[in-house]
């Protein structure tokens, strides 16, 4: 599995039914709110063979509510 980080950035007043959307769909491994320039830090995992940018694309960025996304690439964990 590889895992990869997506920052979320939400219409205003909707981080709560975006986080709730995406922990129903269950395609998120950890969800977290943030502050700054974006709401919400999503952590994925996903099989080898899977194009992020579709995932991001078709699974992520279609949630109601979603303003921005900028995904993060992860190579190793120390």
């Amino acid at each position: 599995m590889v895992p990869f980080f997506v920052q979320i950035k939400c219409q205003l007043g909707r981080s709560y039914e975006v986080a709730n959307a995406l922990a129903d769909a269950e395609i998120a491994s950890e969800i977290y709110s943030t502050a700054g320039e974006f709401d919400l830090l999503v952590k994925f995992y996903v099989p080898e063979s899977t194009d992020i940018g579709h995932f991001v694309n078709e699974k992520v960025q279609h949630i109601a509510g979603i303003q921005d996304t900028r995904t993060i690439i992860t190579f190793k964990a120390f």
